[in-house]
């Protein structure tokens, strides 16, 4: 049997969707998860429900079946197979999350990619993918991440990248922490509008590799200070 995850794993999961929310990045809908402490086959979401109302009674185990372990029976998201197979495939990342930011859903659907633009989003790397689900669904899908095969296809399509778009749908950012996709899935939604807004002037000079990844490595020592701040807000807008 597995043992419970931390509280304070708990709580930070918790926190993070009211980041998340409060930052505009999710709304009524997307999710974060993260892997369970105790047991790397299983991670922890939230039930069924919009992130900002998120509380620690409502976050439900999984494993990487998609399968829900929960006393009560409550269901999580359909697409929570995008989260149990990035786990399965990815064992160094250990928070992942899926939201539909609005300035990244250009970059899915246009000949413009996604490339970084400023030394915060680095770790997007020389050009994030993007997932195409009429390749394994068809042309007539609803466009959701609803069963394995499909959340083996965006793995895939994900690769070793911290961030895939999904045409027509948002983005998917992976993470070796909570606080760490946290500040990735926020500067995947500045990079996109700050890339709309230089495209409107002219040529852009990108990162290059080499500082993309110097850029990425020099945010990853100072993760707790922009998580902080946005925590303090975050329990400020809920009291």
């Amino acid at each position: 049997m597995t043992q419970a995850a931390s509280p304070a794993l708990i709580d930070d999961l918790v926190i993070a969707n009211h980041i998340l929310v409060n930052e505009g990045v999710l709304d009524g809908f997307g999710h974060i998860s993260v892997r369970h402490d105790k047991n790397p086959e299983r991670f922890l979401i939230a039930r069924s429900m919009a992130p900002g109302l998120v509380s620690a009674d409502d976050i439900v185990e999984c494993d990487l079946d998609g399968q829900v372990f929960d006393e009560r029976g409550r269901k999580t998201y359909v697409e929570r197979f995008i989260h149990s197979e990035i786990f399965r495939v990815r064992p160094e990342v250990m928070s992942i999350i899926h939201s539909h930011s609005p300035a990244v859903i250009p970059f899915g659907v246009t000949g413009a990619r996604l490339r970084p633009i400023c030394h915060m989003s680095g770790f997007l790397g020389a050009q994030v993918p993007v997932f195409e689900i009429r390749h394994t669904a068809g042309e007539s899908s609803d466009m959701l991440i609803r069963n394995q095969a499909l959340g083996k296809a965006l793995a895939d399509s994900l690769g070793g990248s911290n961030v895939a778009l999904l045409r027509g749908h948002g983005n998917v950012v992976v993470g070796t922490s909570i606080q760490q996709v946290v500040f990735r899935a926020y500067y995947t939604e500045s990079n996109a509008r700050l890339q709309s807004q230089a495209m409107a002037l002219g040529e852009i000079e990108f990162l290059s590799p080499g500082e993309a990844e110097a850029a990425a490595q020099m945010n990853d020592v100072h993760l707790d200070r922009p998580w902080q701040v946005w925590k303090r807000r975050a329990r400020h807008m809920s009291e």
